[in-house]
């Protein structure tokens, strides 16, 4: 290993962790040094060829040796990973940003730490993509759109551009978004869903063009 590595951790151990572990070792400057789970049953088991070390005292304690530079948190569901993220923060313990090597990254983008960009996603020039964010295989994010803290662009979306998404909310996949609209904070767009209209914070909304759906 070299020595200009940053050890990193990988927190979850899921399907999706699975393709967060997947980026980080196609980064020649990342190693993974711990899988973090709070499932204490997993603790000590083989996952994905990782030995998981243990849950969130382990990483502290891994935070305090100075074992750790930064990590990610590799949980799908955006409450979970929110209140994961902003107890990482209060910890001192730093989250980075990892991009596939097969993404295409616009210039005057910008990703925030914590998010995840997988493989075959654009993100085009003069976006900001937030916190803790997931950007899901083949999605394409376009020009001038500004994605909140905590979103879940799932696989095969497609966001035209000047689109908002507020904190918190899941593009369901396969869902495509026109240009100029305004999606609020935790809205749930169902997949295959194209959407047409502003969303207001908290909607469900799902078809196409969208409309809202009860549970």
């Amino acid at each position: 290993m070299s020595t200009e590595q940053q050890n990193i951790f990988i927190y979850g151990a899921s399907g999706h962790a699975k393709v967060v572990m997947d980026i980080a070792e196609r980064q020649e400057s990342l190693h993974v040094a711990a899988v973090i789970d709070d499932n204490a049953t997993l603790h000590g088991r083989i996952f994905f060829g990782y030995v998981i070390n243990g849950g969130r005292e382990t990483l502290l304690e891994l935070h305090q040796q100075n074992r750790i530079d930064a990590g990610i948190v590799a949980i799908g569901d955006n409450g979970v990973r929110a209140r994961l993220a902003a107890w990482l923060a209060q910890n001192g313990i730093k989250r980075l940003a990892l991009i596939h090597p097969g993404a295409q990254i616009g210039r005057e983008a910008h990703i925030g730490a914590g998010s995840v960009v997988m493989a075959g996603v654009a993100i085009n020039s003069s976006t900001l993509i937030g916190e803790d964010v997931i950007i899901n295989t083949g999605a394409t994010v376009d020009h001038d759109c500004v994605i909140g803290d905590t979103v879940h662009i799932a696989p095969g979306c497609h966001l035209c551009g000047d689109i908002t998404v507020g904190s918190g909310s899941l593009i369901g996949a396969g869902s495509t978004v026109i240009p100029g609209i305004r999606i609020g904070a935790n809205v749930l767009v169902g997949a295959g869903s194209t959407v047409l209209r502003d969303v207001p914070d908290g909607a469900r909304v799902a078809g196409s063009p969208c409309r809202n759906i009860t549970n």
